[in-house]
């Protein structure tokens, strides 16, 4: 006795002295477990969008699911009901009015129809949804606002407050929107490079940010003042969120040896993080989601196939971690549906829903609590911010807070809300704030930005889309006319040099918008190249159905190239004479020049002649 009773003081002072171990650490949480839905309750078929921009490309609420998609000539994203799983048709109806590519969306939190979306043709804009779903491609946003002069890379909406809209775009500015006026009432100009996130936190009464100059943010946002700052040189900042009401920030990043790392701050205090964990060596952007109910921490990372979580604690280690989950499939982005579109009777305490490009597949993954009780489990259900506004605009940006109105889970949510978005008639102005016209008001270009593609309006004289040619041409374009030509009907020469980023490849919807018709259905098209303009980008594979146009001026010309190995007739031979018929001049150049010869390198598909 006396021998065991000694063994177990020197178990217990190597236990004191051995306090690095693992202590096991009763919760609540450390058996939840992911949930993949079944292939029928998944959404397939869907074209998500190859762009390399570091979001997540979907928003989910309890009525709908939107993804952004591949699309050409501008940008597009689905909007699909949430009860219409399975295969969606390759037709299926788009909401596609940005002239450029659709970088972020986000769902209204407190009207579940209002999403706002972000381009890079430097607009955002509100889109109301039709109650069961879109039946037709919408074209016409109910808001556009202008206000960025690059394009813009993040939209949010504040947490407590109906309209009020935030954006952030490379100009380097964030930007206060009140859509009941449909108006930038703040700007936030702190920022010295592009801004990679944003995050609010409980009351929407701060706004914590990441720079790609390497510094962490806390803003006071009516005021643009910052709070606090930290300069992050050991640990590259990406991607924050705040950790409800605990007065604390988590950031996700690259330590300097390139290993992914978090960090854990003190919101008043940001010179040195709290803790600092290293996750793996892997290059993925790792994505931070925080549930304020359950206090635990979710981190995915792009192009990953697992989601790593964690339980948040107020003292000391702060960061426990609890479980992973792992599937093969990489990931793009994850949507993440609010609280009150849970499954309570599965005891479900979060839903991502999950983008995978390859199958384009969208997959629902359900995180749960093991219980064997079936009734409602309030330890793990509190009280949680619900679909009404505790502000109005006007009070928000006079000075008032005011925290989320909760809401309980017990009973299932079926309400509905009653606000309705009413978007305000506004003119087209400048758009000024702080006294800074925005548009005007220009910064200097960002090292990654890419050209904007804009889609160019068809010429009432011509029909001829835009060819980016200076608009010294432009008087001489609208006096040219269209030459009609019923040669060459019987075949289509197809050029097997074309390069992939052709019209009828990359900008299908875009040219069929205009009225133009699909070179295999065309009776004639021609390959334009205008010195002019400087580049091979002026005018090359534009098409017109049964008719040909040319860039006219005192030094285009129609040269050869390895893009362009035939040629029509040079500008002097189309350009009528005055008091010629334009007409006649069209029959005569196609008896001059039946069909355009056969190069190599050239493969000549027969096309039957139209009925």
């Amino acid at each position: 006795m006396r021998d065991l009773h000694k063994s177990s003081v020197l178990g217990s002072k190597h236990g004191s002295l051995m306090s690095w171990r693992p202590q096991y650490r009763s919760s609540k949480f450390r058996n939840v477990y992911g949930k993949v839905a079944s292939r029928e309750h998944c959404f397939d078929g869907i074209p998500i969008t190859k762009n390399v921009h570091d979001n997540h490309f979907c928003a989910v609420n309890a009525r709908f699911l939107a993804i952004v998609t591949e699309s050409a000539g501008g940008g597009s994203f689905l909007v699909i009901p949430l009860e219409q799983t399975g295969r969606i048709e390759p037709n299926y109806p788009k909401v596609c009015g940005h002239q450029g590519n659709v970088l972020d969306i986000k769902w209204n939190p407190f009207i579940e129809n209002i999403i706002a979306s972000c381009s890079e043709d430097t607009s955002v804009r509100i889109w109301e949804i039709p109650e069961g779903g879109l039946k037709r491609n919408m074209t016409e946003a109910v808001l556009e606002l202008y206000g960025h002069s690059r394009r813009v890379g993040l939209v949010e909406w504040h947490p407590t407050t109906n309209n009020i809209l935030f954006s952030a775009g490379y100009d380097y500015k964030v930007l206060i929107w009140n859509l009941d006026i449909g108006e930038p009432v703040k700007m936030i100009d702190c920022h010295t490079d592009v801004i990679l996130c944003m995050s609010f936190n409980t009351d929407g009464s701060l706004l914590a940010t990441t720079c790609k100059d390497k510094k962490l943010r806390v803003v006071e946002p009516r005021s643009g003042r910052v709070l606090q700052e930290a300069s992050c040189k050991n640990h590259r900042v990406n991607r924050v969120v705040f950790l409800g009401s605990t007065k604390r920030l988590l950031t996700t990043g690259v330590s300097r040896w390139n290993t992914r790392q978090i960090a854990l701050w003190d919101q008043e205090d940001l010179a040195m993080p709290l803790i600092e964990e290293e996750i793996d060596g892997l290059s993925g952007l790792l994505f931070p989601f925080y549930d304020a109910d359950t206090h635990m921490l979710y981190l995915a990372g792009k192009g990953d196939g697992n989601i790593r979580y964690y339980e948040i604690g107020s003292e000391k280690p702060y960061l426990s971690y609890l479980m992973e989950f792992r599937s093969p499939a990489p990931q793009k982005g994850l949507g993440v549906m609010p609280k009150h579109g849970l499954d309570v009777s599965a005891c479900e305490v979060f839903r991502f829903y999950k983008l995978v490009t390859l199958k384009g597949l969208i997959e629902p993954i359900s995180m749960i609590v093991p219980r064997r009780s079936e009734t409602y489990q309030e330890d793990i259900y509190p009280m949680t911010p619900g679909t009404e506004p505790a502000l109005t605009p006007d009070e928000w940006l006079s000075g008032v807070n005011r925290d989320p109105i909760l809401m309980s889970l017990k009973e299932g949510y079926k309400r509905t809300s009653k606000i309705v978005f009413k978007a305000p008639v506004r003119e087209k102005k400048g758009v000024v704030v702080n006294g800074i016209d925005l548009l005007e008001n220009v910064p200097p270009r960002t090292e990654n930005e890419v050209g904007q593609r804009r889609a160019a309006p068809s010429s009432p004289a011509t029909g001829m889309v835009g060819f980016g040619v200076s608009p010294i041409f432009t008087p001489i374009l609208s006096i040219l006319p269209p030459l009609q030509h019923g040669a060459w009907r019987s075949g289509v020469t197809l050029l097997k040099a074309f390069p992939e980023n052709l019209p009828w490849k990359k900008h299908g919807e875009e040219l069929g918008a205009h009225g133009w018709a699909h070179p295999r259905r065309a009776p004639l098209f021609s390959c334009l190249q205008t010195s002019c303009a400087g580049s091979h980008r002026a005018g090359r594979g534009k098409f017109l159905r049964g008719t040909s146009g040319y860039a006219a001026g005192a030094r285009s010309r129609l040269r050869p190239s390895s893009s362009c190995p035939f040629l029509l007739p040079a500008p002097s031979d189309v350009l009528p004479a005055a008091g010629r018929d334009p007409a006649a001049e069209g029959r005569a150049l196609a008896e001059r020049h039946p069909h355009p010869p056969a190069t190599a390198g050239t493969e000549k598909l027969t096309q039957q002649p139209e009925e």
